[in-house]
């Protein structure tokens, strides 16, 4: 078992430290699984959260796809108790999973951390990736002919529901932390899935040891992804300029101006595209790259053209990317949220829905044209309805003391934390 007052790298401590936001009364979590990587981040953080007073907890995440799992996570919490944490196992409650097993896997465990860490009131989770992880997103970029994008690796840090989620041992390669385990006799778990071809993240660990060979190493690569990574959020600062001069949104639609943005620079251009097609879709992932360049084409040339579930018109001197009809969320109650996107506030009564204006509906707002929206816009914009009977619509001039508000607000290159 580990001796808590056994010596702790002091490179380990500074990066997790420069991790986390300085604040004394912080209740921080650590999510730890049994491999060594987060393993040793529990055991660096146990030792940092005594010295700053911090409330430190960890919690595991049994995914119930191995029967060995719920045996891990007791040894977690083991070595948890051990180290004066208090210890919490989510279990991913699922039945038969299709597609990509990683990914949905990946998602689940990130939703059920938030949830944790929202009950808790923990403001950050940490989390045990390494340079060799980054190394291997970098080598899975290279194998999918990635853009910059997709070359700059793992997020250090980022927000999902109230937490912040960060990993403070991207550049620390594995062996390291596996050193500092041996050195103080903790042992860790190796989930045999992490050995299985099968799976593009093992076969790109199985590259990176013979990359080795030329010398190219795990914190050599993960350096090179910081540096892209760099070079990213200047391109994305760039973008975000020439969004706020180009772009503005009117009615959950990105309104461009076309000249301005047929002389922008084809780089900063994409990004706009990208950035409006993911802000109205609400897609997590863009389209593939050739079919953004054949949008951005019809964009510079005033051409009409649908991607991603959405809808591009011009209109004078003006394009207009609204959502696309056919791509509509279906009528919800008129207390939800819309299509993913929209939220209503009025005088709610039993009975009301939400779901789009449509043609139909935009024929029965005599007032509609007064907006100054396109036509396009306000057929897909949310109305208020009773059965077939039109309560408000509220983009379309016919508000009736509705209002309507998008709630993934009204940015498309919002300021990260």
């Amino acid at each position: 078992m580990a001796d808590p007052a056994a010596a702790i790298p002091a490179t380990l401590e500074a990066a997790v430290l420069a991790a986390v936001p300085g604040n004394a009364t912080l209740r921080l979590g650590v999510a730890v699984s049994g491999g060594s990587d987060s393993m040793a981040l529990m055991q660096v953080a146990a030792g940092v959260a005594r010295q700053r007073r911090w409330d430190l907890q960890a919690v595991t995440v049994d995914h119930a796809l191995r029967a060995e799992a719920a045996d891990e996570a007791a040894m977690v919490g083991q070595v948890a108790r051990s180290l004066g944490l208090e210890h919490a196992v989510l279990r991913w409650s699922h039945g038969a999973i299709g597609g990509n097993l990683q990914d949905q896997a990946r998602r689940a465990r990130y939703e059920l951390l938030a949830d944790w860490a929202a009950r808790q009131s923990i403001s950050t989770v940490l989390l045990g990736h390494t340079a060799d992880d980054q190394a291997e997103t970098l080598l899975m970029g290279l194998a999918r002919g990635a853009g910059l994008e997709g070359l700059c690796g793992m997020r250090p840090a980022w927000r999902q529901g109230g937490a912040v989620f960060a990993r403070p041992f991207l550049d620390v390669p594995r062996a390291d932390l596996r050193a500092f385990l041996q050195a103080r006799g903790v042992g860790w778990v190796d989930d045999p899935s992490n050995s299985n071809p099968k799976f593009t993240r093992v076969r790109a660990r199985q590259v990176l040891k013979a990359l080795q060979g030329l010398a190219i190493t795990p914190a050599q690569l993960a350096g090179t992804a910081r540096h892209l990574a760099r070079a990213q959020s200047a391109l994305e600062s760039a973008a975000a300029e020439a969004c706020a001069a180009l772009c503005q949104i009117r009615a959950g639609a990105v309104v461009v101006e076309r000249d301005g943005f047929a002389a922008t620079e084809p780089e900063l251009a994409r990004r706009i595209v990208l950035a409006a097609l993911r802000w109205i879709s609400g897609a997590e992932y863009a389209p593939r790259a050739a079919s953004v360049a054949r949008f951005q084409e019809a964009m510079t040339k005033g051409r009409s053209a649908t991607l991603w579930g959405c809808r591009l018109r011009r209109r004078g001197d003006q394009l207009w990317i609204t959502r696309e009809a056919a791509a509509l969320g279906g009528a919800c109650p008129a207390t939800e949220i819309w299509d993913g996107r929209w939220r209503m506030e009025g005088p709610f009564a039993p009975g009301q829905t939400i779901a789009a204006l449509g043609p139909a509906g935009l024929a029965r707002c005599p007032a509609w044209r007064d907006t100054g929206l396109s036509r396009d816009a306000l057929v897909v914009s949310p109305a208020i309805w009773y059965d077939d009977l039109l309560i408000a619509a509220p983009l379309a001039g016919f508000s009736e003391g509705w209002k309507a508000r998008i709630v993934a607000g009204e940015a498309l290159f919002p300021v990260s934390h």
